[in-house]
This record gives structure tokens, C-alpha cells and sequence, in this order.
């Protein structure tokens, strides 16, 4: 089906799933990767926490200027130059000497994953329409919820097969070969598009956005680990009137007809608002859960890398038969799915709390399987048709702008999981112990879930 005097085949749509599935591998993967960094770069906490942090702050500021570069440029050549970015970035990090050099060039391998996924969403935007949008957005929402989950599992496997002696850097280095062939793939099968009215670079918008993302992530992330330090305290001071500053400015250039980052007027459309508020927490407690259970597993109950990635099977394999699921019980019943599927992750929370709180002592893959499935089961229904709800409504020629804002709000969600989940997690970790800590920061993610639950009955009752 054509759209907008492109078309997208089926190759050119795995190709730019591809693209879509890579930065969010990347920015889980480390998670069970750290213990091994730790060691054989003699890094501090707080440089590791680094290693997370650097990454997830540079792809969440940039990925709406990466949107908007998209619409004006060509998706396409950005989708090109940013891939090829993110394989020579991903080099960098498997040939790190030093934990710093290892932070830099994490800092890198975020600004060009921020170059390259948001074109994915805008190319299957302009280059689809009816059940075929319907169809490659549900594939979409399901690629990236098993990336997440697979990150960890792949991690785990690469890190312990030490493929040549490279222990944890083949989470890194596995990516290049990857790249070659995604490229290849892309030269031939994706369509260029752009948007008919490319909007200059809103620079004032941009500025302030970074700086506001930038005043919230980095203190977040970084100060358990640093100690709360002054700077910490005067940066997360800084995000309000940043963040304030950044509406304001927006809100001008969109009144006075001009190109703001982040139209105003875009975040109008109930379907984008409603869906987006929805996705922060989702997002929330999605990444928090995935880095603490990461410790829990390798440093509480002492499993090895393998073992540590084989217990998030079980949440991998029902999330994805839930996305198979999703666009048949869609179109039934609407975005009551969204709504089943945050029940159904409440239950599998509650049976882990039970699990880890009764049966602690004898605690291992089997025992955690059940409430795992159940939550990667009900997280499954959801985050796919998120995605759809989210991009419904917006105008095929700012298909750029409404990806760049979608993915902008899940990275920082995703970054701001792991800063205030994780960080629970380890301030609780030496008065508490793991079992005790582990319970509270999931009881936090439940709480998290039922609001998740509460508004989704907001959503618009029918998927487009």
C-alpha cells in the first residue's frame, strides 16, 4: 500500500525494526554486563553508573532534534547516517581501554541511536496507512518491549561465552556485524521521506530541552553514587525554571506560526497527551525493575550471567506472545486491552512480592518464572498499543516531530526508571538487605502499575 507517494515492503520493514530494536538492546544490556566492567576497568560506582546514565541522557535529549533533522533531511539518509554512527560508536565501546574512554563513548553511541530510531516510527508513518500501519505499529510496540527484555538475556549470554577473551566487551562489539548487514538491507529496501513542509531547527527549543533533560536525568542517576554533592542539589534546583523556560519558548514560536521543537499544538491531540502521560510510568517501572532485578539475581543470589539472563525468558517469551495477540483482541476491544494488561502486570508484581518475601531462601529460576510471565504477559498487551494510540492522530508531514516526542518521553522515562528505582534500591540495599529492598522497590513499581491501570480507562475506547 502506498502513502504519501512512498511504500514500505517487508524487508524495508524488518530492516527499520532493526534499527528501532538496537539502541533499546544497547541501553539494557550493560545492566548485566557491570559486574564484569567493574572488574576489569577498576571503575568506581559512580563511573559505571555513568556508563548507563551517559548514554540514556545524550539519546533522550537529542532524539527530537533527530526527528525534526529526519523530517528535513530525509528519514531515510538519517536513518543511514545514524546506523553507521551507532556501529562505529559501539567499536569505540568494545575497544575501551578506560572506564572513561567507556563513558565517552557511550555519551556518542546515544546521540547517534537518537539519529537513528526516530526515523523508524516517522518512516513507517509516511509509508503505511490502514490495517498495514495498524500491523507494522503493533510490530513496532513489540520489538521494542522484547528488546528490552532480550538486552538483559543477551548480555548475560555474550558475557559469559567470553567470545576470544572478550568478556564484557562483546555487548558492544556484537553490534558491528549487525550494522553491516543493516545497512545493506537499508540502501535497498527503505524509501526515502521527508516531510512536505521541512521546519528549520528550533535551536532556542533545542537548547532548552537538553538543558532541562540534562538538569533532571544527570543528578538523578549520578547522586547516590557521587554522594549528593552541591552540584546535584543546584542542578535538580535548575530543571523547574528550565523545563518552564522551555514551554514558554515553544509556546511563542508556536503562536507566532514559526517550527518549535515540540509543537504545543501536536500535544493537543487527546490520542498523543493521553498516551504519553501513560507511557512514563509504564516506562518507569519497566527499566527500574529491569536494573534491579539485574543485581538482585547476579549479586543476591549469586547466579551467573546465563542464569541471570534465562530467568527474564519466561517475561520475554509471554510479552511476545501477548504483541502476536494484541492487534485480533484490538480490534475487539479497544484500548480496554491497555487496561487488562495493567491488571494482568499487577497480578505478576504481587506474585513476585509473595515469591521473594515467603520463599527467599530456596529463590531461583523456577520460582520466579510464574510472576515474571504474568507481568511480562500484561506489559505485552500494553506498550504495542500504546504506541498506536500514541501516533493515531498525528499529520503523516510531522510524523518526525510526533515520533521524536513518543520516544523523547520513553527514553527519559526509561533513564528516569533506573535513576530513581534503581537508586531506591541501593539506598535501602546496606540497612535492609537485598530480599527486603527488592520487596519495597517492587511494591513502588505496583504502585506505579495502578497508575498505569487508573489512566488507561482515559484512553480513547477505539484503536486507529
Amino acid at each position: 500500500m502506498r502513502h504519501g507517494g512512498a511504500a514500505i515492503g517487508s524487508l524495508g520493514l524488518f530492516t527499520v525494526l532493526l534499527g528501532a530494536a538496537l539502541p533499546l538492546i544497547d541501553f539494557f544490556i550493560v545492566n548485566v554486563a557491570l559486574p564484569a566492567m567493574e572488574k576489569d576497568l577498576s571503575a568506581s560506582p559512580a563511573t559505571l553508573e555513568l556508563v548507563v546514565a551517559g548514554y540514556g541522557v545524550a539519546y533522550a535529549v537529542l532524539l527530537v532534534l533527530g526527528g525534526r533533522l529526519g523530517d528535513t533531511a530525509g528519514r531515510r539518509r538519517l536513518f543511514l547516517i545514524g546506523m553507521a554512527a551507532f556501529g562505529m560508536t559501539s567499536l569505540a565501546c568494545g575497544l575501551a581501554p578506560t572506564a572513561w574512554t567507556l563513558v565517552a563513548a557511550r555519551v556518542a553511541q546515544g546521540a547517534a541511536s537518537a539519529l537513528m530510531l526516530p526515523q523508524v516510527l516517522a518512516t513507517i508513518q509516511a509509508t503505511t496507512a490502514g490495517p498495514r500501519r495498524a500491523r507494522a505499529m503493533s510490530l513496532y510496540g513489540a520489538t521494542a518491549g522484547l528488546s528490552m527484555v532480550a538486552g538483559q538475556i543477551l548480555g548475560g549470554v555474550l558475557v559469559a561465552a567470553d567470545i576470544a577473551g572478550s568478556g564484557w566487551r562483546a555487548v558492544f562489539l556484537v553490534n558491528v556485524p549487525v550494522v553491516v548487514v543493516g545497512l545493506i538491507l537499508a540502501v535497498r529496501s527503505v524509501p526515502e521521506t521527508r516531510s512536505e513542509r521541512p521546519a528549520s531547527v528550533d535551536v532556542p527549543g533545542t537548547l532548552l530541552l537538553a538543558l532541562s533533560l540534562i538538569s533532571l536525568l544527570l543528578p538523578l542517576t549520578e547522586g547516590r553514587a557521587a554522594g549528593w554533592p552541591l552540584w546535584t542539589w543546584v542542578s535538580l534546583a535548575v530543571f523547574p525554571f528550565a523545563a518552564f523556560a522551555f514551554f514558554r519558548t515553544e509556546q511563542r514560536a508556536d503562536r507566532r506560526g514559526g517550527t518549535p521543537l515540540v509543537p504545543p499544538s501536536l500535544l493537543k491531540l487527546p490520542s498523543l497527551h493521553r498516551g504519553l502521560v501513560m507511557i512514563v510510568p509504564f516506562s518507569v517501572g519497566f527499566s527500574g525493575f529491569m536494573f534491579v532485578i539485574a543485581v538482585v539475581l547476579q549479586q543476591g543470589l549469586r547466579m551467573g550471567p546465563v542464569s541471570a539472563g534465562l530467568a527474564l525468558v519466561p517475561m520475554a517469551v509471554a510479552f511476545f506472545a501477548a504483541s502476536l495477540a494484541g492487534p485480533r483482541l484490538i480490534g475487539r476491544y479497544g484500548s480496554r486491552v491497555v487496561t487488562t494488561g495493567g491488571l494482568i502486570q499487577g497480578v505478576g508484581i504481587t506474585v513476585l512480592v509473595l515469591t521473594v518475601w515467603k520463599g527467599w531462601s530456596g529463590l531461583g529460576i523456577a520460582e520466579l518464572a510464574p510472576g515474571v510471565a504474568l507481568a511480562g504477559l500484561g506489559q505485552g498487551l500494553q506498550l504495542p498499543v500504546l504506541f498506536r494510540i500514541v501516533l493515531s492522530d498525528v499529520p503523516t508531514d510531522r510524523a518526525g516531530v510526533g515520533s521524536g516526542v513518543l520516544v523523547t518521553t520513553q527514553q527519559s522515562a526509561l533513564a528516569l526508571g533506573v535513576a530513581t528505582l534503581g537508586s531506591l534500591f541501593l539506598s535501602l540495599l546496606p540497612s535492609m538487605g537485598t530480599r527486603d529492598a527488592l520487596v519495597v522497590t517492587l511494591l513502588v513499581q505496583l504502585a506505579a502499575v495502578v497508575l498505569t491501570v487508573l489512566l488507561s480507562l482515559r484512553l480513547p475506547k477505539t484503536v486507529g
